[in-house]
This record gives structure tokens, sequence and C-alpha cells, in this order.
């Protein structure tokens, strides 16, 4: 007997009760054909796993599952992750910057920075060709400089710095800058070079190139099909190695319960999954979690700081000291977290400010927090409740809607209510970086390349209300005198000085504040095909195509 779930006691027509069956049907079909399709991509390489490129049953196939259509591939013009990702496989950058910030070469296989950081010696590296068979110059080079990384969100800033771009020799491209600028080197290591050739002379954020790109890189574009897949195919030229994968496939699977189902049953060997199914992965020795491969991500809390309930610092340091970081990692963000104890993660060891620790200095002592209150004149009311706090968080992202959950129950603890307004990231944006209406907000977010360009603009002043920056409203002299520094120079110590200067006065303020640094949105593997994968790469987002390699 087939007993009806809640949603089917309401009394439906029979043209409701029709087309609740299609619409179910549909679903289940959807999915079916989903991983139909990826597995009859995958029968074609079920054959001889020898040599180099192959056709037919030799062929050698990589299928990665996208949760929708990108709306680019040309990270260069299009922030966003799948331009990105797709991005590293297709483009290179003049310099590589890996997941842990170590810098090594990529098309300049030398670079040479003078003492006063104003002068960037390039030599480019030999014999590299586009995927369309042009070669790779020193004028492409020149072009990219002059025209391409002003467009791009961090580049901007390097290349208004620019007095001059001067092509030495065919391997040699000088760069003159107005006035040092801190992270140079960090900055040119995410633009990716694009051909002067084809983007010359054109409108370059509507070329059609962006959505089917020509690069240096070890995958060569090969389709895209909207709603359906995309398709890359091996660089047989590629200046850094043989690739020894013949094609990958990135079948479009925008159910998430199509994309779970497709990879524990091995149609596909690579795919994002919510965190709620991360679960289902535990226990299986087929599956398995990226260790790393792009720049950290965190789970923050930020303060609205003027005009509030929360214009004093020791109450943001006192709500803040009432999350109990360990169990929002453990529980809330699944166990793929780790409690942060400082302003910057460990992979910017050279800059993290090591007297600070969150344990100490916000201790998660709840009665010491209530007396703390007490004291500080708020009383818990007859609701059993001191104040509310309204406090934002975007639903799409369902980790810090959980965190958002949590921290409620543990702000309970000290008689603080949580107000927890969950939305779109259209309307979070506006109401938090446009308005300011909000008391705390939750965000995940990426690190980026430097401190300079990505943890900085969460401290640093915000006149102009600009989203992902600073929303506390709060603009204060010791941290701007602190990250000026940090750009006034290309020396680590001297930057790494500065940004410890920037953490202790972070430290006081409680303006904007790491909760755990997270590890559940890197994408799981499915080890029974491929060995490899997740091997750590020169650059960030790049995959491993020349030492992976096929079991059997």
């Amino acid at each position: 007997m087939i007993v009806p779930s809640r949603e089917h006691t309401v009394s439906q027509t029979p043209a409701e009760r029709q087309r609740n069956v299609l619409n179910k049907r549909n679903r289940t079909w959807g999915v079916l054909a989903a991983i139909a399709t990826v597995g009859l991509a995958l029968t074609a390489c079920s054959g001889s796993t020898d040599g180099g490129g192959a056709s037919g049953s030799d062929e050698r196939i990589y299928v990665q599952a996208l949760a929708a259509d990108p709306q680019s591939f040309n990270a260069q013009l299009t922030n966003g992750a799948s331009p990105s990702a797709f991005s590293a496989q297709i483009l290179d950058t003049l310099i590589r910057i890996s997941d842990t910030y170590e810098l090594s070469p990529g098309l300049a296989e030398e670079w040479e920075l003078s003492d006063d950081g104003k002068l960037l010696t390039l030599t480019l590296r030999e014999g590299v060709t586009w995927h369309d068979g042009e070669p790779f110059t020193a004028e492409d080079v020149k072009f990219n400089l002059d025209e391409i990384v002003e467009l791009q969100t961090f580049g901007a800033a390097l290349a208004a710095r620019f007095e001059s771009v001067d092509i030495v020799d065919e391997r040699t491209v000088e760069v003159r800058l107005t006035e040092t600028y801190g992270p140079i080197l960090e900055t040119l290591a995410v633009q990716y070079m694009l051909p002067a050739h084809i983007y010359e002379g054109t409108d370059y954020v509507t070329n059609p190139a962006n959505m089917a790109p020509i690069g240096t890189g070890p995958m060569m574009f090969g389709s895209f099909q909207s709603g359906s897949e995309v398709i890359l195919e091996k660089n047989p030229d590629y200046w850094d190695g043989e690739v020894l994968v013949d094609r990958a496939i990135y079948p479009i699977m925008s159910d998430p319960n199509s994309r779970a189902l497709a990879l524990f049953a091995g149609e596909v060997d690579q795919a994002g999954l919510d965190p709620a199914q991360l679960s289902q992965a535990d226990g299986r020795n087929d599956i398995s979690q990226m260790s790393g491969g792009s720049f950290p991500q965190v789970i923050t809390m930020m303060f609205n700081g003027v005009g509030g309930k929360l214009d004093d610092p020791e109450l943001r340091k006192l709500v803040y000291a009432a999350l109990d970081r360990t169990e929002i990692a453990d529980v809330a963000l699944g166990g793929r977290g780790t409690p942060a104890e400082t302003f910057f993660p460990p992979e910017l060891d050279w800059a993290v400010n090591d007297d600070i620790d969150f344990a100490t200095d916000y201790p998660h002592d709840v009665d010491a927090i209530n007396d703390a209150l007490d004291d500080a004149g708020y009383p818990v009311g007859p609701d059993g409740s001191r104040f509310t706090l309204n406090t934002r968080y975007i639903t799409e992202l369902s980790e810090v809607g959980s965190t958002a959950e949590m921290a409620a129950a543990q702000l309970e603890r000290v008689g603080i209510t949580l107000n927890l307004v969950g939305s779109a990231s259209a309307v979070f944006t506006e109401k938090v970086y446009t308005e300011s209406d909000f008391d705390i907000a939750f965000l995940r977010s990426t690190l980026g390349s430097d401190p300079s360009n990505g943890i900085v603009r969460w401290y640093a002043c915000n006149p102009d209300k600009l989203a992902a920056s600073n929303p506390s409203g709060i603009c204060d002299d010791e941290i701007m005198a602190a990250a000026s520094a940090a750009l006034a120079s290309t020396d680590r110590e001297v930057r790494g000085e500065a940004f410890r200067d920037l953490q202790e006065r972070a430290g006081e303020l409680m303006i904007y504040a790491p909760v755990a640094w997270y590890t559940g949105w890197l994408p799981l593997l499915n080890d029974s095909r491929w060995q490899g994968v997740d091997e750590r790469m020169p650059a960030t987002n790049l995959t491993p195509w020349t030492s992976m390699t096929l079991k059997g």
C-alpha cells in the first residue's frame, strides 16, 4: 500500500492530480536522462588506455558535472566560479599562483622586479602557440597589459599604475609603474592572457571568443550546448607537457539529486554537491572530497557599526565571543570547516599576526559574557531577551544559513535574539551594502590572490557603499594607514608587518571576523576511473591534465 505524503492529503482536482503525476514523471526522467547521457560518453573510453590522443574506444574522457550553464568561459572579463574554472583549463597567466600562494613561472618563464618595485621585466617562454596555431608573442603581452588587464576586477588597480609597457625584444617585455604596487606579482598571476589577433579592434566584452575562447592552456574549447554540456579537447601542443586526457565532458545537471546519483554511480568523475548531500559520501572508499585547488574560502560575521544597536566595539566583541565556532564548524558546516582563531588563514602565514588568538581575545565563556552584558547595561527583559539583532544571510548558501541558525541558538544562551532574514543574493547586496539595513550579516567568500586584493576590502573605508566590501559604516585611519603601507612595498616582510598592524586594529574594532575556514564547497571525486585528480597544482583551479591517469 502506498501511503500519501502530507502534501497529497490536500483535496485536488483530477486535472491537478494529473499535472502532479506528469511533473514528477518529468523530474524522474530528467535525472535518468542526464545520467544516461553521461553513461554513453563513458562507454567511449572503456577500452585501451595506452598512448596519447585517441578516438573511439581508446578515447580517454574525464567527466565533470556542472550545476548550471557557464555565463562565460573568460574569467578575464567576467567574474564568477564557472568562468574561473574554465579559464584555468583553456587560458594561461604570465605568472602562476597556487592555492597556498606560491608563485611560479607561467607564460613568463622568468621575471625580475626592481628594488623599488617600479620596473618589472618579463622573459617570455619560447615556442608557445595559441590554440589556432598562431604564435604567442610579446605583442600579445603588451596588448593585454595595455588593453585587457584594466577590465578585470583586481587588474584595474594595477593597470591604473602602469606608466608604460615596452617590448624590448621578441621575448622580453618591460612594465614601468608610476608608483610601487605591493601585490603586483600576485595580481598578474590572476590575469589571463587573451590573443591580440582575436581581440584587437573588437568590443572586448562582447567578443564571441568569450564564449568560445582561444588560449594557450592544456585544453581547447570544443563545444557548448546550453542546458546540455560543454566539451573541451586536449591541446596536442601544450607547452607544459603532454595532456593525458583526450576529452573533458561537462554535462549540465541543474538538479542536485541527479549530480549526486551520477557521481555515486560512477557516471561522472567529479561533481559539486549541496552541503546537505555531502554526508552521503561518508564511508565510501570510491568517493573523496578534493583537498584544495582554489584560494581558501571563509564563513564570516559582519557587523553594522554605525547608528544601530552595535555601535559599541566592546558589545560587538561580546556578540562574537558568544559564538561557539567549534560547534559551528562541526555541526552547521558538517565537519567541513576549521574554527578560525586569527583574522588571516594559515596559508598566509607570512602575514598572520601571531599575537592574536580568538580563543584568548574573545573567550567563549557563556557565564562571563552574561555578566559582561549585565554590567554593560543590557539586562534580560521579561521575555528572556536583552535585545534583538536583525541578521541577514543569502539563502542560496545553505551552509551560511545553517551557520546563522546555529548562531541564533548560541546567542540565546546569553539573552540575545537574532531575527534571521534570509534572501536572494541581490536582495542581500542591496540591504547590507547599499542600505545598511542589518545588525549582523553572515557570508561565505573567497580570500583572493593577496590580502590587498581580498581581505583588506572588508576593513577599508567604503564611502561609496560598494558591494562585497566593508559594510560596517566605519572608516578607520589606522586601518587605512596599514592598508596603504601594504600597497607601498613589494617586500613581504614590510607588507607582512603592515598586515599585522591591520589585524591588531581589526581586533579592536570587531567589524568583520572569520568564523570558520570552509572546505565544504570543494567538489567530490569518484576515484574509480581516474587517479591523481586531486594533485595540488601550481595554478589555482587547474586540473592536472598532464599527470592524472586512467586506472586499469
